[in-house]
């Protein structure tokens, strides 16, 4: 291989941040593997470089990778998802085709708008600073989304005093979007009605105000539902909701092939029924997650229903469910946040339930909570690296693990 004192040097990996890695081992950004970096750090396109699909690529710091092909994509999801593991010594016994969210599918962003030097500006947070990017276009975005940050600019203006800033959560649901609001002052009846005008002529299912004093929804046009498994669930203000309807799928799909023709089930971290409501199509379901809103909200549609799910509002950090609560289940599914699950796990790697399914958006978490799992005899079966966060550097996954 040249030495960049000679010639060239080959772009040889993605690191786990998306800068190119030579063979020299330099750390280079926007460079992919096949690409090749000149003596003055020009990078010559390879055959996996590809021109981003928006103006603000470089700048905005919600995707890092347009400019990386999709092939090259699914490839870093898989070594993303499987080099924590190699480390410990784990290494799955099949590793499943990536699912790559497609561009546009985005139905859950958070931004903020603010005002600096008079100027309005609606985006998400600049690459590596706390300035925001205008935002003109956005390719990952749900086009209903999108078709609101221009009507959102309008009405936020006026409301924005000089380095203030409002907190935008825009969720897509069956019903319209659900939009809420942070850090607006809506005490006068002029304010409320412009609000009320805006839901109105933008068809939003749901209108909500983030406070001190916590969220309060302001206008109700229709119950922001999403379909979860069959079974309609009326999501409460800024819930948990994966990212994008086919990423979801995807995730589904996997826990339900790993829990097969289980009859109990027990759901941790449910959220408010992504695998619940699925699995009691067949299975008995015991459900938990620390969240009341969301397990409620979960409680609520399974009943509406008639599913067989039994929600319980936990806190599984702190109380997790033990080697005796789990001996009666067939099958456990968690789906802790990015800390992962420690003390959950280490109950589970205790027990004697035959089959786990486990979801994680941080592989490096994964593999801890991984390594506890394999120590107490359970065998890493198979593994499904999910990139729903198209051209972002985030993956997720499940694992499928068996005594």
């Amino acid at each position: 291989m040249m030495n960049i004192e000679n010639g060239p040097v080959d772009v040889v990996r993605l690191a786990a941040r998306g800068d190119g890695v030579t063979a020299d081992k330099r750390f280079i950004a926007g460079a992919v593997p096949g690409d090749r970096v000149g003596p003055d750090g020009d990078i010559v396109p390879g055959p996996n470089h590809v021109a981003p699909a928006c103006r603000h690529y470089g700048t905005c710091g919600g995707c890092q990778m347009q400019h990386v092909a999709d092939a090259m994509l699914t490839q870093f999801a898989s070594e993303r998802v499987l080099e924590p593991l190699v480390r410990l010594g784990i290494v799955p016994q099949a590793v499943m085709p990536v699912h790559l969210s497609p561009p546009g599918a985005r139905r859950r962003v958070a931004m903020r708008a603010t005002r600096t030097n008079g100027d309005v500006r609606l985006g998400f947070n600049a690459q590596g600073a706390h300035s925001l990017v205008d935002m003109a276009e956005c390719p990952v975005m749900h086009p209903l989304l999108f078709a609101l940050v221009e009507p959102l600019r309008t009405l936020l203006g006026p409301h924005l005093a000089e380095r203030s800033a409002i907190g935008i959560t825009m969720t897509l649901t069956d019903s319209g979007v659900d939009l809420l609001l942070a850090n607006l002052q809506a005490n006068s009846l002029p304010v409320i009605e412009g609000l009320s005008r805006f839901a109105e002529d933008h068809r939003l299912a749901r209108l909500s105000l983030e406070g001190p004093m916590g969220v309060e929804t302001l206008i109700a046009r229709a119950d922001p539902v999403v379909m979860m498994g069959g079974v309609s669930v009326t999501l409460p203000p800024a819930a948990f909701l994966q990212a994008t309807a086919d990423g979801e799928a995807a995730l589904v799909a996997a826990v339900s092939g790993i829990v097969g023709q289980a009859r109990t089930v027990a759901d941790l971290f449910a959220g408010s029924g992504t695998f619940a409501l699925p699995l009691s199509r067949s299975a008995s379901v015991v459900a938990a997650d620390a969240a009341g809103p969301a397990i409620r909200a979960l409680e609520q549609a399974a009943k509406r229903a008639g599913r067989r799910v039994v929600a319980e509002h936990r806190d599984l950090f702190r109380k997790p469910f033990s080697e005796a609560e789990l001996a009666g289940f067939d099958a456990v599914v968690i789906d802790p946040p990015r800390a992962g699950a420690i003390a959950q796990t280490e109950q589970i790697a205790m027990s004697k339930v035959p089959v786990v399914a486990a979801v994680s958006c941080n592989p490096s978490t994964f593999a801890r909570d991984a390594e506890r799992l394999v120590a107490g005899g359970y065998v890493l079966h198979r593994i499904w690296p999910i990139a729903q966060f198209r051209w972002s550097t985030h993956v997720e996954l499940v694992a499928e693990f068996r005594r």
